[in-house]
C-alpha cells in the first residue's frame, strides 16, 4: 500500500538457493545462525525447499519421486525440536532491527509428484476423536493441478509455503519451528500463494529470512495438524522497508489486506488480528478508529488460520477496493 525503498529494476539480481545439508536448518529458528546467502534489497531469489522426516517417506512400491537432497539432509543434518526443514537464512543488506522486510512471492512450483498428510495421537484439533496416528501419501499431478487421495477423491492444488520467517531476536535463543511468532514462521496461511506479499518485522541485522513447509493444498484451520505436505520451489523478491514500523507480520494479496493474530488462546488471536487490521485501516484511510471498528464488523472477515501449532492463528482480511475513497 506504500512505496518500498528499493534499487532500480536494472540493478536487480536473481540468485538460486538450493536445499542441501549446507543450506537448511531443520526444526528450529535461531538468530545466531549464519546466513547461507547474502543479497541486496530488490534482489530476487529462487529458493528450493524439501519436506518430511525419514519415517514419513512413501514406500518405493508407490513409484513416487524422492528428491536426492532430501535423503542427504536426513543423513547429514541435525534435527532440532521441530519437524520443518527450512532453507536459509538469507541476509538482506541494509535490513536493520526495527525495519520491515517485504517479501513478494512471484512464483511457486511443485518439486515432486507426491505429498503426505499425517495426524498423530494426542495432537490436532480433536485428538479425543482420533487417539492414534495415521499417515497417507497423496499423488500430485501438475498437468491437471489436482491431488488424488488414496480413496480416489480429488482436491485442487493451491500451493503455498507454510513457513515464511525472519530470524527471532538472538536473546530469544533457539525456537521450535512449530509455533508462529512475531517474526513469522509457521503461519500456515493459505492465502499466501503466488502473487501475494508478506511483511515481516526485522529483529536482527540482515533480517535472516528462511522458508519451507511446502503445502500443495490446505484448508483454513489445518485441523489434523498437517496439510498436503510437499516440496516446493519459490521465486521471492525482497525489499527493505524503512518506512514501516510494524511489529507483527502482515500480508496482502492482489485484492485483500491481511492482518495476523497469534496466541495460544484463539479468542486472543482474533482480538489481536482485529486490532492490527483496525490500525492498518486507519493508517491507509485516515478514518477514525471507531469508524474502522464499524467497517470491520460489516466488511472484514476473520479466518481461523490454524488451530494446531500451540500458538493458534487468526487472520483478518478486507478488500483493498473498499479502502479507496472516491476522488
Amino acid at each position: 500500500m506504500s512505496v518500498p525503498v528499493a534499487k532500480k529494476r536494472a540493478d536487480v539480481a536473481t540468485h538460486l538457493l538450493r536445499s542441501n545439508p549446507d543450506t537448511v536448518h531443520w526444526g528450529f529458528f535461531d538468530g545466531a545462525l549464519k546466513p547461507v546467502l547474502t543479497i541486496d534489497s530488490g534482489d530476487r531469489v529462487v529458493i528450493e525447499c524439501v519436506s518430511g522426516n525419514p519415517d514419513w517417506m512413501p514406500p518405493k512400491s508407490k513409484g513416487f519421486e524422492i528428491l536426492p537432497e532430501l535423503l542427504e539432509i536426513h543423513q547429514k543434518s541435525k534435527k532440532g525440536t521441530g519437524n520443518h526443514i527450512l532453507t536459509g537464512p538469507i541476509f538482506v543488506n541494509g535490513a536493520a532491527v526495527g525495519d520491515v522486510l517485504e517479501v513478494r512471492i512471484h512464483e511457486i512450483e511443485l518439486r515432486q509428484n507426491w505429498g503426505f498428510n499425517l495426524f498423530r495421537a494426542y495432537m490436532g484439533t480433536i485428538p479425543e476423536d482420533f487417539p492414534y496416528s495415521r499417515l497417507i501419501h497423496v499423488a500430485l499431478d501438475k498437468n491437471s493441478n489436482m491431488a488424488t487421495l488414496p480413496s480416489g477423491l480429488k482436491v485442487p492444488l493451491r500451493p503455498f509455503f507454510g513457513q515464511l520467517a525472519v530470524a527471532p531476536p538472538k536473546d530469544f535463543g533457539r525456537q521450535n519451528s512449530k509455533e508462529p511468532r512475531e517474526f513469522g514462521g509457521n503461519l500456515d496461511c493459505k492465502e499466501l500463494v503466488a502473487g501475494s506479499t508478506i511483511y515481516l518485522p526485522v529483529w536482527n541485522e540482515g533480517a535472516l529470512f528462511s522458508t519451507g513447509d511446502g503445502h500443495a493444498a490446505q484448508g483454513d484451520g489445518e485441523v489434523n495438524g498437517t496439510a498436503i505436505e510437499t516440496a516446493l520451489k519459490g521465486t521471492f523478491e525482497f525489499h527493505v522497508r524503512k518506512d514501516l514500523k510494524w511489529r507483527m507480520p502482515r500480508a496482502e494479496t492482489p485484492s485483500h489486506l491481511i492482518a495476523f493474530g497469534l496466541d495460544a488462546d484463539l479468542d486472543d488471536a482474533a482480538r489481536q488480528a482485529l486490532k492490527e487490521m483496525i490500525a492498518w485501516i486507519t493508517a491507509v484511510t485516515g478514518i477514525s478508529k471507531d469508524e474502522a471498528y464499524s467497517l470491520c464488523s460489516f466488511a472484514a472477515d476473520l479466518h481461523v488460520t490454524q488451530t494446531v501449532n500451540n500458538i493458534k492463528g487468526v487472520h483478518a482480511m478486507i478488500e483493498k477496493s473498499i479502502l479507496r475513497k472516491p476522488a
